[in-house]
């Protein structure tokens, strides 16, 4: 089974994005897949697929309750499938108090058992959740979670439950990921949680044609310490539109959605994109992407069939063994 966290220390790195357009390739390629949006904040995944509508309603079952085993309702109603067939457990904004809440079970629960704060396991509800109790892998072939940012004990439970990460990074600037940086974030993870985290690949995004970003990618490509299957370039108009199309850039591309001025109006909407070869290399990288993750990876049997349907142009089908792109900027 397909499991794992899309998580980054920096932001900028189309984390959410990069999850969403992950999902659907797997989707694409016949494998149920469901992610799950631990990320309170606004502009997260939930939004991404137009989903959760009662995510701020203080009211509604939701993960967190479930996580804390105080369930308001049935752990399936609280899963949505997306027009992308890929299925969703969407944030809520009981997400942003799980610490808290954590804390007052610990707090009971350690009082009525007789045992220290020590001894309970804080890390280990969520994968208790979602493999003893709903044992989601007789149900999906694939779980990826995009998690908050902060390392704290939800993002503790993510990587605990999954045990696998996989890495955007960005090629250069400020706070990003070096290569030292980045086997230092696994290595605490590690001792923090005490098991073993494998990191499945690191992948550079918004790669521009600067010299440093060349460096900086090259660099990454070069080391042994980890896989670097694909890069993919500096594409923050199809990345933008994503969130206009409500869906994945397979979703932009094959239905042609571009945000542009009317009438001193911006409007966003679908059969206006001119599609460039570039935008179809970038869907073959995550195509390559999602192909690796599931056979690198987790050694699963996966077609490598890229198929598109483009509006007013004839279907395209992208043989992804046969026609891999070089590890350059799509």
């Amino acid at each position: 089974m397909i499991t794992a966290v899309v998580y980054s220390e920096s932001g900028g790195t189309y984390k959410t994005t990069m999850t969403a357009n992950i999902a659907v390739a797997l989707e694409r390629m016949g494998l149920d897949t469901l992610v799950l949006d631990l990320d309170p904040q606004e502009g997260n995944l939930t939004s991404l697929f137009d989903a959760g509508e009662r995510r701020n309603d203080p009211g509604a079952d939701n993960l967190v309750k479930h996580i804390l085993d105080m369930p308001d309702g049935d752990f399936d109603e609280l899963i949505e499938t997306t027009d992308e067939g890929v299925d969703i457990i969407p944030s809520h904004d009981m997400l942003g108090d799980f610490t808290s809440n954590l804390e007052q079970k610990i707090s009971y629960e350690t009082g009525m058992k007789n045992m220290s704060r020590d001894e309970y396991p804080r890390f280990e509800l969520l994968y208790e959740l979602l493999w003893e109790k709903q044992q989601l892998n007789q149900e999906y072939d694939a779980v990826l979670i995009d998690p908050n940012a902060r390392a704290e004990d939800l993002l503790y439970n993510a990587i605990f439950a999954l045990r696998t990460l996989i890495a955007p990074v960005k090629p250069a600037g400020k706070g990003n990921l070096s290569l030292d940086g980045l086997e230092e974030l696994v290595g605490n993870m590690e001792r923090e949680l005490e098991i073993e985290i494998g990191l499945s690949c690191v992948v550079p995004s918004g790669v521009g044609q600067t010299n440093a970003h060349q460096q900086y990618q090259q660099q990454f490509e070069d080391t042994e310490a980890f896989a670097t299957p694909v890069t993919i370039g500096n594409r923050e108009s199809l990345m933008d539109a994503m969130w206009e199309a409500r869906g994945s850039a397979f979703k932009v591309v094959e239905e042609q959605w571009k945000t542009f001025e009317r009438d001193g109006e911006m409007v966003s909407e679908p059969g206006q994109r001119r599609i460039r070869d570039r935008e179809i290399e970038t869907l073959q990288k995550l195509s390559e992407l999602a192909w690796f993750i599931a056979t690198d990876t987790f050694d699963a049997d996966v077609e490598p069939v890229l198929e598109l349907d483009i509006q007013e142009q004839e279907p395209r089908v992208i043989d992804l063994a046969e026609d891999r792109t070089e590890v350059q900027t799509a």
